[in-house]
């Protein structure tokens, strides 16, 4: 394992080493304002915008926030994300209708509706005004913000095909959207869109089959560690399964979130590069 030093903002296509960086500003998100423009700043974007919207009860939320950042070849919109115990409890609530999708299309969970609604204005905004010399850009998130990258990039992609997205890689992002949504987005951005989830991360089987479903495509690490990119056999998932939860002798049940955690994913990332 070689960590790289730079982020590449030449780079096309998957990689790894393009999926770590985008994992790194994902893990950024969580962090304040002059700390996003600081490291931002050090990986060669030298101009960032901030989107925020707080909410009031009874949504389950406090607020929804992502940053924008541009350098001279590339613009990344990262969502953050929440509280693994927070979204899980958000994610099983039955009562929580479908909500129409992005341009019509098929239906997507009503809190990422209320949520992505509430910041994509700025985020088009800011994707407007800062690619100015054709830019490739990616949009990414871990855990609800992979959620928002997704439907984000449905959304400019249907609506707004200037601004579709060349790349989406999200991390430990819940089920998003209806089999009819899935299927249009996956016609339209199959190639970009990169899907990681770590051996037992529980969020990703939120909310529950068959109303909500996965989009294309997955990038599987299993309990040692290893990236995959072709989907696990029954047998290995039980395997992988079985291994994940005797990690913990203390706490078997823990598995579930303690795969969530956005440094689980930055750490086997790392562990993966060539």
């Amino acid at each position: 394992m070689a960590v790289p030093v730079e982020f590449d903002q030449r780079t096309t296509g998957y990689s790894v080493e393009h999926a770590y960086w985008l994992a790194r500003a994902s893990d950024l998100a969580y962090k304040t304002r002059p700390a996003i423009e600081e490291q931002a700043g050090g990986w060669g974007f030298d101009r960032v915008r901030h989107h925020e919207t707080a909410f009031t009860p009874p949504f389950p939320l406090q607020d929804t926030q992502a940053y924008t950042m541009a350098g001279p070849n590339m613009v990344v919109t990262a969502f953050r994300g929440t509280e693994p115990t927070q979204i899980k409890d958000w994610l099983t609530d039955a009562a929580t209708p479908p909500w129409p999708g992005p341009g019509g299309v098929g239906y997507i969970h009503h809190g990422f509706a209320q949520a992505l609604d509430s910041i994509l204005p700025t985020v088009r905004t800011a994707l407007t005004d800062l690619r100015t010399n054709g830019q490739s850009v990616y949009f990414t998130g871990h855990s609800l913000g992979g959620a928002l990258a997704m439907l984000a990039a449905a959304r400019l992609a249907l609506e707004d095909p200037r601004l579709a997205a060349d790349g989406v890689y999200t991390y430990g992002q819940p089920r998003t959207c209806d089999r009819l949504l899935a299927a249009a987005f996956n016609k339209g951005l199959k190639e970009r869109v990169f899907r990681f989830v770590n051996n037992n991360d529980i969020v990703p089987t939120l909310p529950p089959e068959p109303v909500f479903t996965h989009v294309a495509t997955l990038r599987h690490i299993d309990a040692s560690g290893r990236l995959h990119t072709t989907p696990r056999t029954l047998i290995s998932g039980i395997t992988d399964r079985a291994t994940g939860l005797t990690a913990d002798p203390f706490a078997p049940a823990s598995d579930g979130i303690r795969d969530h955690f956005m440094t689980a994913y930055l750490t086997a990332l790392a562990n993966n590069l060539p």
